[in-house]
């Protein structure tokens, strides 16, 4: 990593933008794009989390999240999708323990960010108080240090979708800042089918 990297992860126009698209809501057709097409030929539901640049401790925290959820969860697929470049995300999933189960999609040009409604944050969403702190606070307590940027923007939001089999969305949520991960645990009951008793 060098100190323009670092650098360039906090300007604004560092990375190409398509148009934002609106967020899609429960109940639209989920957008498809090269890099995600919905819905799987397998008909497997699918949660996934658009996440933060790599380096990013919230970003790490969702991913470690998505994998220990892929892990219990086998008949649900699940995404990790990286607006850093391929090199950066390659690197950034060695040192976090690699990807396990969890499928890692590459949109550093952000296609597919764009076509679900992440545009780019506020400084307030990035900046605030509460924010720094919950960083601050997620290294001291449960170990998600921040970790160099080599390639993303600071300022890309995150997001978390559920997609039925039918390529529907069931779970919607935008971020609306940099420590908010949304609810995996939700997105995730959204597309589940309910256990059913036993007569």
């Amino acid at each position: 990593m060098t100190f323009q990297q670092e650098l360039s992860s906090w300007n604004p126009f560092s990375t190409p933008q398509h148009p934002v698209q609106k967020v899609p809501d429960v109940g639209d057709q989920a957008p498809s794009t090269p890099q995600l097409k919905l819905p799987r030929s397998d008909r497997k539901p699918v949660v996934m989390a658009f996440l933060r640049h790599c380096g990013c401790p919230f970003a790490e925290k969702t991913f470690s999240k998505l994998k220990e959820m892929a892990e219990q969860n086998p008949e649900v697929h699940f995404i990790g999708v990286s607006h850093s470049d391929q090199p950066a995300t390659e690197k950034w999933l060695k040192d976090i323990g690699g990807a396990a189960r969890v499928q890692v999609v590459v949109d550093d040009h952000q296609e597919s960010f764009s076509a679900y409604g992440l545009g780019l944050s506020s400084l307030w969403a990035v900046l605030n108080p509460s924010s720094l702190f919950a960083a601050i606070n997620l290294g001291k307590t449960e170990g998600y240090g921040v970790r160099p940027t080599e390639s993303g923007s600071r300022w890309q939001e995150a997001g978390v979708f559920a997609v039925d089999a039918n390529g529907r969305i069931a779970y919607s949520h935008r971020a609306q800042t940099s420590d908010d991960l949304g609810d995996l645990a939700q997105a995730l009951r959204s597309v589940k089918a309910p256990v059913r008793a036993q007569l």
